[in-house]
């Protein structure tokens, strides 16, 4: 199965074709553009890009109209058969076959001629409301004539198609002219090079209209012309493969465009007011992104010329100004013919609204065009908004949308699945978020056909035919399922698992952050009362601080607070709210020789002191033994052991034991939770050589995880008390293909494979099994000793998973005939093919943000193991490129934890902690909550959204906000009043300054009191004045008056 990975590949080698279109503007010219000299109609689209979306489910407006397409050409067959008449299409493949290059041809083809009853049981079976087909012109007029008589049995194969289809209450949408043009006008008038051919086709359109008119509501006049033109009449790679003059595409496109107008205003004049259709025409469109993404005028300018040079070369005369592009005849003013006035008025508005192709062949041909760099993409929604900015936002039918798969596939196109997924979701985002005003949507195509300049080597059909075989039997392929399932729910409904649910976590709910190996940093350390030395400054005169020779003081033992990296870390770790932090220590940098003799203490200081500082700071550290390095040569076990075999050799497991028990005895009465190993079995994939090899690197870890375990629990459990685990990477998968059971079967292996063959052991006491394949064979992954199984049993006190992102999955592929040798993932033995789905959300790097996957991976383990071991989610997390408005990884941590919720209170499972990776950007990793150093340490917004989340401990109604204060484990008493100041923190700090000022002011009252009575003291001891009668004392007065 060809997988998505390779889209892209497949994308670019597809068709080589190029056009002679000039289309490379002067480069001095424009590299002096700017943004106010850009004309031009749907330029902002690449200034102002579209809001992001993460919308994947929704449904439709009540009368959205489904419908499936093909065209006659490719699927009638009967090429000669009741009076047809040759095509262009049948001689230009007839004649391969004597010229040596031997195309396929359609003489039968789908059968769909014969086989038309057969046809519309599979349109009925999609459930959709209209069927788009095309009228075979040289099966009704043999000679293209159509002022003289029809072929009467063509007449009536039309006929009676269109009136079953009305029978079942379906709405025919006919195409007038999908490239088979009458042979016989291509010899008398040399095909659409030839103006002659406007009046001729308005007589055939004429015909069709008294003919079928009355049962029509959606005329088409013509399929995707700029690919009749471009490869019809200027490379000659289709029918009729004209080639040699430089203007012949633009003389056939003027003269179908005209041709087009023609026609209607002839349904429009004579037809319309009692027929009461529609007519347009259907116009084919790529689309191109700026070179790097860069929006600047001259790129911007570039992206704009592509598109007009393809889709705009139609749309413009037809649905905008009357007139081709300006930079259409700019780049070809010498060989692109012009609209008369009167001409460019008579042309402009005949289209009662826009239909788009958004085919595979257009894709490819536009690949051709793009220029300096530009990228093609496979984006739907933006051809939309750039119709409804450049032509005024007209009601557009997507009238072709579809993938092609490979041959060998047969029915099981699950690549076409996730293309027609991706289509119809952009039109969803353009409907919802854009409203550009789309009525209906086009799967092509219904079968299997032939499939114009690829012939039968690639499919684009809903429903699969088996061409060697002359019943022509149509089989409903996986991606006809998928789509009467889309049509069945008018979209993509939302179900009771996606809405989001209010609740709180418990007080004993692991908040965490992951860090990996936590480095040594020795560095910057803090030499202060460390240093015995006295020293001077400056005192030559030259401004250096030199230490004075013979004095030495006495310094106090090194601290803690001596590692300045401690202290910056743990404070951002504060920030955070979290109440754990798990990191791995580094094996390779405590012990170097992977032996007791050659510790390095320092660097023990150094984790000692890191684990002293977390816990001072109340957060609880959760150590990680050893964690596996992609980047060192030795994957981060100590160089001796890695040189003798690594895992593979049995001596890996004692030194890492002796190891274990060092780091109990040492930091143990620190480390509420041990994890020995991260990610077991992706370590297991960096060994290279057999499938044996790996499976005895895996059972040496779990030999050791289990030994390690055991270690602890006998010498020192009872006394330090902590949990001991190992942490499994497990992200979840879904079956690539829902509607196959293989890819059912191998979702299930691939769980069991990943997880099973680790956690069996210990939680289920023997050897992991799964079944493969669809029958109930069993194979042994692991193989395990008696004395192994007894020692691996029970050996974990929680089941630890690093869960990131969903993916998809399918059976990897046998060899065969047409590839003998079939891609495999390096070192990977579970013989699946892991897919993604293009439309789920992801990072710059390619991950999916798929929260249902964390709830339904833990449900799967819930149901495998029961509910006795506790689950933690000990790593999550997302790249987001974003320096500060992290949004993805801020939706991210707020739907992960709502699914971890829900786990909890919807489903009950044990969950009991979830932490995120990680706490700080390594230079320019960007997988953080806060930037590197070298940017200033700054958090990002989703610090504030986590802490948020922490202090309500979850998602609390929006009648109780109130933060969610919890008791320490530490703390026996609890006090209403205090909850109550921990509640209200502004009241408190409110509170603390006015008891510090009030506090403040009677000091300094009391003291300015005590100092008048000392001072009114000290001045009774030296005076010392008589106290004389009342008879006195008023002599005295009037003396002194």
């Amino acid at each position: 199965m060809a997988g998505f990975d390779c889209l892209l590949t497949m994308f670019c080698v597809h068709s080589s074709v190029s056009l002679t279109l000039s289309l490379i503007l002067p480069a001095l010219s424009l590299w002096g553009i700017t943004e106010s000299s850009l004309h031009g109609k749907g330029h902002k689209l690449w200034l102002q890009p579209l809001n992001q979306t993460r919308l994947q489910i929704g449904t439709f407006p009540n009368g959205f109209l489904w419908g499936v397409g093909t065209s006659a050409f490719p699927t009638e067959g009967s090429w000669d058969a009741d009076g047809k008449g040759e095509s262009v299409w049948d001689h230009f493949t007839h004649r391969s076959q004597t010229d040596g290059t031997r195309m396929d041809t359609a003489d039968t083809a789908s059968d769909s001629y014969v086989q038309w009853e057969e046809d519309l049981k599979s349109v009925q079976y999609l459930g959709v409301k209209f069927y788009a087909f095309s009228l075979s012109w040289p099966r009704l007029f043999p000679d293209g004539n159509a002022t003289a008589k029809p072929n009467e049995a063509g007449v009536q194969h039309y006929r009676r198609l269109i009136g079953k289809l009305k029978e079942l209450h379906m709405e025919p949408v006919v195409t007038l002219f999908h490239w088979d043009l009458p042979q016989v006008l291509q010899e008398r008038f040399g095909g659409w090079l030839n103006q002659n051919m406007v009046g001729i086709f308005a007589d055939y359109a004429t015909f069709c209209f008294k003919t079928f008119g009355g049962e029509v509501r959606y005329w088409l006049t013509m399929h995707n012309p700029f690919l009749l033109a471009v490869q019809g009449y200027g490379k000659g790679v289709h029918a009729p493969g004209v080639t040699g003059n430089r203007a012949g595409h633009f003389i056939a496109a003027h003269n179908l465009i005209r041709a087009h107008a023609k026609v209607w205003h002839i349904y429009d004049k004579h037809f319309r007011h009692h027929q009461h259709g529609n007519i347009s025409i259907t116009l084919g469109s790529h689309w191109v992104e700026p070179f790097q993404g860069q929006a600047t005028p001259a790129n911007v300018e570039l992206c704009q010329n592509s598109m007009e040079n393809v889709i705009g070369w139609f749309a413009e005369p037809i649905h905008g100004s009357g007139d081709y592009p300006a930079s259409l005849k700019v780049s070809n003013r010498s060989v692109i013919p012009e609209f008369t006035p009167e001409e460019k008025v008579w042309v402009r508005g005949t289209a009662d609204f826009f239909s788009l192709a958004f085919g595979s062949e257009t894709q490819s041909v536009g690949h051709n065009l793009a220029q300096f760099g530009q990228r093609v993409g496979l984006e739907l929604r933006s051809v939309l908004v750039w119709i409804q900015q450049a032509y005024g936002d007209p009601q557009v039918l997507v009238a072709e949308s579809g993938w092609f798969s490979d041959v060998s596939e047969g029915v099981e196109d699950t690549v076409a699945i996730y293309m027609m997924k991706r289509y119809i979701i952009q039109v969803l985002q353009a409907v919802s978020i854009d409203g550009v005003n789309v009525f209906g949507f086009t799967a092509w195509s219904l079968v299997d056909g032939f499939e114009w300049i690829k012939g039968y080597s690639v499919r684009t059909g809903l429903f699969y035919i088996d061409f060697s075989r002359p019943e022509r039997h149509r089989l409903p392929k996986t991606s006809a399922h998928f789509y009467r399932q889309v049509v069945k729910d008018n979209g993509f409904p939302a179900d009771n698992d996606s809405k989001s649910i209010e609740g709180r976590f418990p007080c004993d709910f692991h908040f965490g952050v992951a860090d990996s190996i936590l480095q040594v940093h020795l560095h910057p350390f803090s030499p202060q009362f460390t240093d015995p030395h006295l020293y001077r400054w400056n005192y030559s005169g030259d401004g250096a601080l030199k230490p004075i020779a013979g004095i030495m003081l006495h310094t106090r033992g090194a601290q803690c607070t001596d590692f300045l990296y401690i202290q910056r870390h743990l404070f951002l770790l504060g920030v955070t709210g979290s109440s754990h932090y798990r990191f791995a220590l580094d094996w390779t940098q405590l012990m170097p020789n992977g032996d007791l003799a050659s510790i390095n203490s320092e660097n023990v200081r150094f984790y000692w002191c890191v684990l002293s500082e977390v816990r001072r700071r109340g957060i609880q550290p959760v150590v990680t033994l050893y964690s596996p390095r992609r980047s060192s040569p030795s994957l981060g076990i100590p160089e001796h052991l890695h040189a003798n075999g690594g895992w593979r050799n049995d001596s890996t497991v004692e030194a890492f034991v002796k190891y274990a028990t060092f780091c109990y005895r040492e930091f143990g009465a620190l480390v509420p939770v041990w994890i020995t190993i991260n990610e077991p079995n992706r370590l297991t994939e960096l060994y290279s050589g057999t499938a044996e090899d790996r499976r005895t690197v895996a059972r040496h870890l779990l030999t050791a995880h289990a030994k390690a375990w055991r270690v602890y629990d006998k010498q020192f459990r009872q006394q330090q008390g902590a949990t001991v685990s190992f942490a499994l990477h497990a992200d979840w998968v879904e079956p690539a293909n829902p509607f196959l059971e293989s890819h059912k079967v191998a979702a299930q292996h691939y769980l069991s494979y990943e997880l099973g063959r680790f956690l069996d052991p210990l939680l289920s006491g023997g050897d992991s099994r799964l079944h493969e394949g669809r029958g109930s064979s069993r194979i042994s992954l692991i193989g395990f000793s008696d004395d192994e199984r007894a020692e691996l049993k029970g050996a974990m006190d929680f089941i630890a998973l690093n869960h990131f992102t969903t993916r998809l999955v399918a059976p990897q592929r046998p060899p065969s005939p047409r590839n003998p040798k079939p891609y495999k993932p390096l070192n990977q033995d579970h013989n699946c093919s892991l897919m993604t789905d293009l439309t789920w959300p992801s990072s710059h790097l390619g991950q999916a943000v798929v929260p249902r996957g964390l709830r339904r991976m833990l449900g799967w383990v819930r149901n495998r193991y029961g509910d006795g071991c506790p689950i933690i989610i000990t790593a999550s997390g997302v790249h987001d490129q974003a320096s500060y408005d992290d949004q993805l990884r801020q939706s991210y941590i707020r739907d992960y934890l709502q699914e971890a919720l829900k786990a909890r209170e919807l489903d009950s499972i044990n969950l009991q902690g979830f932490y995120i990776c990680n706490l700080q950007d390594n230079h320019d990793r960007q997988f953080s909550l806060f930037s590197s150093v070298a940017h200033r340490s700054q958090p990002k917004a989703s610090v504030n959204l986590y802490r948020d989340i922490i202090t309500h401990r979850g998602f609390p109604s929006a009648a109780d906000l109130r933060p969610f204060p919890c008791q320490r484990t530490d703390n026996k008493t609890s006090c209403q009043l205090c909850m109550q100041i921990t509640e209200n923190k502004p009241l408190l700090f409110f509170s603390v300054c006015v008891s510090i000022s009030v506090c403040m002011l009677s000091v300094l009252i009391i003291m300015t009191v005590m100092m008048r009575r000392m001072r009114r003291k000290r001045t009774a001891m030296y005076v010392k004045p008589q106290r004389l009668g009342a008879e006195q004392r008023f002599p005295m007065k009037r003396v002194a008056y």
